[in-house]
């Protein structure tokens, strides 16, 4: 297969599927016992713990074990429930691990108020600001948008929310392995990763915390992660995740101008064939290699399944249902009609895409789509 919607999930690297193996086969201990084999897969979390911290530049403390980045989401915006302040700021292109669960709170009091987006997918300071209530307790903001890929600037945020006392989360999901995801830099006091966005398994993420003792319990059971996450941790995953995470980090240069290599070979070809074409959000404010087009007089979906034929893997971005391809909300949010927008494709490259991989797929979709 040829695949290129990363974007959705990464393949696990080599070396994290033998990790994982030799653990599931290996070490069975449970990881609160106190003897040999227990204290064991003790260590093996801690070690995770350790490379995914440094790999986002937090303390070993700061990080909590989670099933990926929707548990971490949910995590921070259910602890709002204890609080007082209990007003969120968000936006209308945010991951519906943010936006479903902030309707869902309203009915426990719960209040939130959605910015907009500009026409290039990037929020209004301004306007995050305006949004700002005396009882705002958070602004949730992705770090990069995961269907055209528009940072965010999460670090002017985080200088807004300092002057009125309000915490900063944000879905980094997206970006582990794409660029620079430092926390201490970025400011924030919260901040979700999931393993299988950056080569390592499905099922684990984690929820970063400036202080963790601002969360309380999303799980109730045992006394994992300090009492904020119970149940018995899934070391192998853990371990998968805390390799992978270190892996992503190294060389992280290289690793970026593969992915613009790729992505400035992709639009070059299109270009050439189809000169109406459309690139959706910032160009030049977005994670690498991940390139959301619309193609006018072409239907996403119609494209899909015959680059499907061809054995090309790409997505159209939103999730479908029964053959029920819907308008995107994010690209109706930056302006697109619906018929623009049903025309638009997610291309998604990896770190084991290569330029060969590129002209196969530029020639089938020169071949597919109507000029």
């Amino acid at each position: 297969m040829y695949y290129f919607d990363h974007s959705a999930t990464t393949p696990l690297l080599p070396e994290v599927s033998e990790l994982i193996n030799d653990i599931n086969r290996e070490i069975y201990g449970n990881p609160s016992s106190v003897y040999s084999s227990g204290r064991k897969s003790r260590s093996i979390i801690e070690n995770a713990r350790n490379q995914v911290a440094n790999s986002i530049s937090a303390n070993p403390e700061q990080i909590i074990f989670t099933s990926g980045g929707t548990e971490s989401n949910n995590h921070v915006l259910w602890s709002l429930l204890n609080n007082n302040h209990s007003h969120v700021v968000s936006n209308k292109i945010e991951h519906p691990a943010i936006l479903k669960v902030l309707h869902f709170l309203s009915q426990y009091g719960l209040k939130y108020d959605l910015v907009g987006v500009m026409s290039d997918g990037i929020v209004s300071i301004e306007e995050i600001e305006k949004a700002i209530l005396p009882d705002t307790s958070l602004i949730s903001l992705m770090l990069a948008n995961n269907e055209i890929g528009t940072i965010q600037p999460i670090k002017d945020v985080v200088e807004i929310a300092k002057k009125y006392n309000v915490l900063v989360h944000t879905d980094a999901v997206q970006c582990l392995g794409k660029m620079e995801v430092n926390v201490l830099d970025l400011g924030v006091d919260f901040l979700s990763l999931s393993a299988h966005k950056f080569y390592g398994p499905k099922g684990v993420g984690i929820l970063y915390a400036k202080d963790p003792k601002k969360l309380s319990s999303l799980i109730i059971g045992g006394g994992q992660e300090r009492g904020l996450r119970a149940g018995t941790e899934s070391i192998s995953a853990i371990a998968g995740m805390g390799l992978a995470a270190e892996h992503c980090v190294e060389s992280l240069s290289e690793k970026r101008e593969l992915l613009i290599k790729l992505e400035k070979k992709l639009k070059s070809g299109i270009n050439k064939f189809h000169k109406k074409a459309i690139y959706n959000g910032n160009q030049s404010k977005k994670l690498p290699g991940l390139i959301n087009i619309s193609f006018p007089k072409n239907q996403s979906n119609i494209i899909m399944a015959k680059l499907d034929r061809d054995g090309i893997a790409i997505s159209n971005g939103p999730a479908c249902g029964s053959g029920d391809v819907k308008p995107s909300p994010v690209l109706s949010e930056i302006g697109l009609d619906n018929q623009t927008n049903l025309s638009s494709l997610r291309f998604s490259f990896g770190s084991t895409n290569t330029g060969e991989e590129v002209d196969y797929l530029l020639n089938k979709l020169e071949l597919n789509l109507t000029k």
